[in-house]
């Protein structure tokens, strides 16, 4: 009997992050791949009307005794940003942070705009973590997706921030161009030994208005499919959660109209769902193989249900050819997995 077994997942607080879109802003040139009108389904704004839209809307959910929340300023590359635009977002913030609205900040920027004294000015005006768009840690994908710094600068990105005193996340592309499985593989063992608070994986799609559409078009780019994309992303999972990595997200957000602006690449509606449900598997079947015998009963938590028994009940062939048919299958309440 195997008793006690607890998900390989590490525990996730219950964070709910107040999105800032700043599509482009700050950004010194597009990425091949990059498309962030469509990724956040806002085109560009003015930053003076979207800080005043901020304001609003936290006044408004104060005034509605709405709960608190972390902010976040994603889309563009927020470290970049012209003097003092991310003071002002990050004082306005802490006002709301005194108001009790806001319990924390976060932003996303690139690896090459995280100089040290900004960071550290920025901590002061009350950021608590900067998460790196690193893409890869390899040079060919970052030459091929045109992103305009090499390795050691996205190593030196990590550093600056973890220096600064700032919480660390770090966000990756599997699929890129001029990326391989290995090179991925290599990625996930990198931001392993970086240990961050959280990991973003974003596969590389196709979307349309871009670099990458156009290489694509030619002939020249094949995204990784998705039975690919999955695999891979399973195996990311077991090493970042065997190190108590939380994955905090997998694949784009659905924006409304999105699907239509991707021409290619792994998308699924439950791509979250079926590489946790892979990585679940993987997690266990060594478990069930080690007790010498067919299982006569597998008891697993009732939320881990869906990812159990996979996207459309997809994972019961494999735990039936493990002896698992779904009859031997039960769900309770605890937290914990038992074999017997």
């Amino acid at each position: 009997m195997d008793s006690g077994l607890a998900h390989p997942e590490p525990a996730k607080a219950a964070v709910r992050i107040h999105p800032v879109f700043l599509p482009f802003a700050g950004c010194p040139q597009r990425c091949a791949f990059c498309n962030q009108n469509a990724v956040t389904g806002t085109g560009p704004r003015p930053l003076g009307e979207i800080l005043h839209s901020l304001e609003s809307d936290l006044e408004q959910a104060l005034t509605r005794g709405a709960a608190p929340r972390e902010l976040g300023f994603f889309g563009g590359t927020f470290t970049a940003l012209p003097d003092p635009w991310p003071q002002r977002f990050l004082e306005l913030g802490a006002r709301y942070r005194e108001r009790g609205l806001v319990t924390r900040m976060r932003c996303s920027t690139r690896p090459d705009a995280t100089n040290p004294a900004l960071l550290e000015d920025l901590k002061n005006r009350g950021l608590d973590l900067v998460e790196l768009g690193i893409q890869s840690f390899s040079g060919p994908a970052l030459d091929a997706s045109q992103r305009g710094y090499d390795p050691d600068t996205a190593r030196a990105g990590c550093a600056n921030v973890r220096e600064t005193g700032l919480d660390l996340g770090i966000q990756l592309m599997p699929g890129l161009p001029g990326q391989t499985r290995r090179d991925f593989e290599a990625d996930i063992r990198e931001t392993v030994a970086l240990d961050p608070e959280c990991v973003r994986l974003y596969p590389c799609v196709v979307l349309r208005g871009t670099r990458l559409a156009k290489t694509w078009d030619q002939g020249q780019y094949t995204p990784w499919d998705l039975d690919a994309t999955v695999d891979a992303l399973a195996e990311a999972l077991l090493a970042l959660w065997a190190r108590g990595i939380p994955v905090i997200r997998m694949g784009l957000p659905p924006e409304p109209g999105l699907e239509k602006d991707i021409l290619a690449g792994p998308t699924h509606p439950a791509l979250g769902q079926l590489a946790r449900s892979l990585a679940l598997l993987r997690f266990l079947t060594p478990r069930i193989q080690a007790l010498g015998a067919a299982p006569k009963k597998l008891l697993a938590p009732t939320r881990y249900r869906s990812d159990l028994l996979g996207h459309k009940r997809s994972q019961l062939p494999h735990y039936q050819a493990l002896g698992l048919p779904l009859t031997r299958i039960e769900f309770h309440d605890q937290d914990w997995f038992e074999l017997s």
